[in-house]
Order: structure tokens, then C-alpha cells, then sequence
């Protein structure tokens, strides 16, 4: 086991008794009554994936203290909101494969998907009310909104060449991160901690979120197909323009910008062993890495804002151990 697999394993244990909770209400909240939609959604849900975001929510309600039962049910909320979201991206991105296994939408199709995703947001939302709290309501209203106008900017700049690193990464903090943030955000909230830990909480679930993204990108170009669960180059060929590529094209020649920007602007794959090897040479691997880096040790020093226990601990491991990840 490596270290980032043991870092995850620790923290996973650490929640294990709360997430066979969140798994109890995942089951029972799934129960529509019309079949499909419990079979789509359970097919995807029981896909596997290490459920960063619930986790995340119930190790900040840990660090701070709180023990109440919503943590299970929101953290069902932010897992039924992600897993609406991997819906609608894989159909948006005509995907066929994710964890290691045919996408819902290769196995069901992309009407049946796209609707299940309708029902897991909705569902979501009738769960939050039971909060109870304006607060949890409009950070999970606000999150959704704006994960929908990263989806919506990334589609924007697909095939786009020109998109710089500002670009990039208001897409993926919005897309990918703002869940992460919001789920850490949520923890405080629960916890009734004050502005400046709902911040510190908040900080570190998007730093933590913009890292775990940024070390995807970079696996696409640097990873194994088995290990990731997703056909390498699956990015370039929806024509994303991603850190390593902007990177790449900043760093290298012209023959190596001229390679880069046709695969993106072609969404060809033809070059994909070619591109792979530029990344490699103008150090943008290296770099992107760095990035990510950064990010990691922004959580860090967000984490350490936070009272000094074993949960919080483990979300500092999760930061500091993220950039060893390959799955």
C-alpha cells in the first residue's frame, strides 16, 4: 500500500461507523418507487470511489466537534449531488468508461442518465431541507449553481487553445472544488463554529478540491489506464485544455505548441504518446505538479486552523498525501 492509499485508508477508518451510516441513508433515499431510477443510480453509486466529499464532511464535523445525525444525511446530500453531477458529465462527454467499468450512460443510456441525475438533484434537495438551516441551504443551493456554470464555462472552452491557467482553474474551482468546499463548509456549519473556522473549513475544501482535480490532469498524461479506471487521453480527446497543455504550449517550441494546439482544437488522440512526451520535456508535468502541490499545502495550513484531534489530523494527511495519488 502506498502512502497516499494508507493516508486514505487511516482517514476512511477514522469515519468508517459514520459512512455505514450515510450508507443506510443513501439505500433508504434511493427508494423512489420506479425502478429504473434506484437501478441507475445504485449502479453508479456502488461503482466504488474512495467518497472524498461525504468523508470530508463528516472529518471536519469530527475535528470540530459535532455529533449530530445530519452529518450522515447531508453527507448523503453532497454524495447524491456529486454523483448527479458524474451523470451529467459523462454524457455530456460522451464518456464510456469510469472506475474501471462502463459509464451509466454506455450501459443505460444518456436519456435514463441524464433524468436519474434530475432525480438525485431533487432528491438532494427535499434531504437538505430536513436540515432545517437557511445556511445549509443556501451553501448546498450555491454550490450546485455554480458546479452548473463550471460545467457550462468548461463546455465553452472545449477545443479551445487559447484558455490560460486563470481560465483553467476558475472552471475546475467551480466544477470540481466548490463540492469539496462546500462539504468542509458544511462540517462548521453544523458544528455552529464561527466565521473565521467556517472559512478556515471552507479554504481547505477548495484548496483540497483544486489539488485532487490539478493531479488528475496531470494522471491523464503520467497515469496507467488499469489503475485509473478511465482510457488515458480521454481529456484531450473532448478537447479539454487542461494545466499540463497550457503548460506545455507556454514552455515549448513552436513544432511542440503547433502538436499541442491541433490535438485540442481536433480533439484527436492520433498524437497521444507524441503530446505525452512534450508535457514530459517542457517540464509541465513537473509543473503542473508543483500547482498541485501548492494547493495541498494551502489545506494544510487551512487544516491546522482547526482544533488539534485525530480527525483533523487526518485531513491534513489527506492534503499532504494527495499528490501521491494514481487512481
Amino acid at each position: 500500500m502506498s502512502a497516499s492509499e494508507h493516508s486514505t485508508a487511516a482517514a476512511l477508518e477514522l469515519v468508517a461507523p459514520d459512512m455505514a451510516a450515510v450508507d443506510r441513508v443513501i439505500a433508504q433515499r434511493l427508494d423512489s418507487g420506479v425502478p429504473l431510477v434506484g437501478e441507475v443510480a445504485q449502479y453508479i453509486i456502488s461503482a466504488g470511489g474512495k467518497r472524498l466529499r461525504p468523508v470530508l464532511l463528516l472529518l471536519t464535523c469530527g475535528a470540530l466537534g459535532y455529533s449530530g445525525e445530519q452529518r450522515h444525511n447531508l453527507a448523503a446530500v453532497v454524495e447524491f449531488i456529486h454523483t448527479a453531477t458524474l451523470l451529467h458529465d459523462d454524457v455530456v462527454d460522451e464518456s464510456t468508461l469510469r472506475r474501471g467499468r462502463p459509464t451509466a450512460n454506455e450501459s443505460f443510456g444518456n436519456p435514463a442518465s441524464v433524468l436519474v441525475g434530475d432525480f438525485l438533484y431533487s432528491r438532494a434537495f427535499q434531504m437538505m431541507v430536513d436540515a432545517q438551516s437557511m445556511r445549509v441551504m443556501q451553501t448546498l443551493a450555491d454550490a450546485t449553481n455554480v458546479i452548473a456554470e463550471g460545467e457550462v464555462l468548461q463546455l465553452m472552452n472545449m477545443h479551445d487553445a487559447s484558455l490560460n491557467e486563470d481560465g483553467y482553474l476558475r472552471v475546475i474551482r467551480s466544477k470540481t472544488a466548490k463540492l469539496f468546499e462546500a462539504s468542509a463548509r458544511l462540517g462548521a456549519i453544523l458544528a455552529g463554529s464561527d466565521a473565521s473556522i467556517e472559512t478556515a473549513c471552507a479554504d481547505y475544501g477548495q484548496a483540497l478540491g483544486t489539488a485532487f482535480q490539478v493531479i488528475d490532469d496531470v494522471l491523464d498524461y503520467d497515469g496507467n489506464a488499469a489503475e485509473m479506471g478511465k482510457n488515458l487521453g480521454d481529456d484531450l480527446r473532448e478537447g479539454k485544455t487542461t494545466l499540463p497543455l497550457i503548460l506545455a504550449m507556454q514552455r515549448g517550441n513552436e513544432a511542440q505548441r503547433q502538436t499541442v494546439r491541433e490535438a485540442i482544437e481536433t480533439g484527436s488522440v492520433d498524437k497521444i504518446t507524441e503530446i505525452a512526451a512534450i508535457v514530459r520535456a517542457t517540464g509541465a508535468l513537473e509543473a503542473t505538479r508543483n500547482a498541485a502541490a501548492a494547493e495541498a499545502q494551502r489545506a494544510i495550513d487551512a487544516a491546522m486552523l482547526l482544533p488539534d484531534n485525530p480527525h483533523r489530523t487526518a485531513m491534513v494527511n489527506l492534503a499532504s498525501q494527495l499528490l501521491n495519488r494514481r487512481t
